[in-house]
């Protein structure tokens, strides 16, 4: 019986970083050959040149969504040059290796002394180890530097260069040494280890607690089907949804699964769930108003925002929307109030999700702050 491909089973596996070794082909050494040819016994030299081994290139593609190819196949090796011939024919170059991977995929080279615990290479799993004691750092920087950032179709990016190949002896024949009996060896091809993260491009990003109703949300205003259950952590890792407007107008949304606290700190995985905001132009901070998990909504709130800072300050100054999710429930209302008399200043968006109550004016309200974000005009709420 044949087996099934990685990733074919009921559930499809996600990976949004993994780390891959890259080499580059080899160059082609160069050939030590004489011509022999009837009426010229003593030809001279005639050995061709090596090929140029292939580079390992990067290219972006909007087809895929995650780098799970790349986990299964972490070696990145390219063909190698050809040995140069005899008659002053240089070797067949190497074919280029082109690994195609997710638009918004950012690569790091890192430094050979770089730990590979450092970084996952796993694919995103639901959070359940408990908030580790002490105060680590807020963020992990990659032990390496940017080596590039794919983010249109079609992009590419060099990992490594393949190596010149070797010149023949005919390269080397002198007026005093006519017949040279040696010739250069192919150079060795570029190698490294490179850390692929994907962030995905969207422009609206979702950020809520677990079972505030991102998925539900996402469901409703667009035709994306995530899987919705009453349970926290039914999402596993980001989902994206594409808005359209009967004028043709298309937004993309990003779920994101539901932070706690400390994600800034990498608690339930929050590092891997964070950075795929990142790029979002607007951020819309879903808030469970009714407060079933026990919680209420201004210390969601609050919390929210913190942990958004403290990853990443940047964050805080997008623009962003509040929309107040299950409005459906009695304690909904009350709890609208009540966060209203905390933030008077702060527009907050009505809905309830599971109903399609307020999906109009939430579309409207995205659109808005989207097209203000693109011109520059956008004021961020306190």
């Amino acid at each position: 019986m044949q087996g099934r491909p990685p990733g074919s089973g009921h559930r499809q596996m996600f990976v949004d970083e993994v780390k891959v070794f890259a080499r580059a082909g080899h160059g082609g050494k160069g050939c030590v050959a004489f011509h022999h040819e009837r009426r010229r016994p003593k030809g001279g030299p005639s050995g061709g040149n090596g090929g140029r081994g292939g580079n390992v290139v990067l290219q972006a593609d909007h087809d895929l969504n995650n780098l799970i190819a790349q986990y299964y196949q972490p070696r990145l090796i390219a063909r190698d040059g050809e040995a140069g011939l005899g008659k002053g024919m240089d070797g067949r170059a190497g074919k280029d290796l082109v690994v195609k991977v997710p638009c918004g995929t950012v690569v790091w080279r890192l430094r050979p002394e770089a730990s590979p615990t450092e970084f996952r290479v796993a694919p995103t799993e639901p959070p359940a180890a408990p908030e580790p004691p002490g105060p680590p750092p807020a963020r992990r920087a990659p032990a390496g530097e940017l080596w590039a950032d794919l983010t249109d179709p079609g992009r590419q990016c060099v990992l490594c260069r393949g190596g010149r190949g070797g010149l023949g002896n005919r390269h080397f024949a002198t007026a005093r040494r006519q017949a040279p009996r040696f010739a250069q060896p192919g150079q060795p091809g570029e190698a490294g280890e490179f850390l692929l993260e994907l962030r995905l491009i969207a422009e609206v990003g979702l950020v809520g607690y677990p079972n505030a109703g991102k998925s539900t949300l996402l469901a409703a205003i667009s035709h994306a089907r995530p899987k919705i259950a009453p349970y926290p952590f039914t999402t596993r890792h980001p989902q994206i949804g594409t808005v359209e407007y009967p004028d043709w107008r298309r937004l993309t949304v990003c779920d994101v699964p539901g932070l706690i606290e400390g994600a800034h700190r990498n608690v339930g995985l929050g590092h891997a769930f964070l950075r795929h905001i990142q790029r979002c132009r607007v951020l819309v901070l879903l808030l469970d108003m009714a407060g079933m998990d026990g919680r209420q909504p201004w210390d969601d709130y609050r919390h929210l925002l913190n942990e958004l800072g403290l990853y990443d300050p940047a964050l805080l100054a997008k623009p962003r929307l509040v929309a107040a999710n299950k409005m459906d429930e009695p304690a909904a209302r009350l709890n609208l109030t009540s966060f209203k008399r905390r933030f008077r200043r702060l527009p907050v968006l009505p809905l309830a999700a599971a109903f399609d109550q307020g999906i109009g004016d939430f579309k409207a309200a995205i659109r808005e702050a989207v097209e203000a974000s693109e011109a520059g005009g956008v004021k961020r709420e306190a």
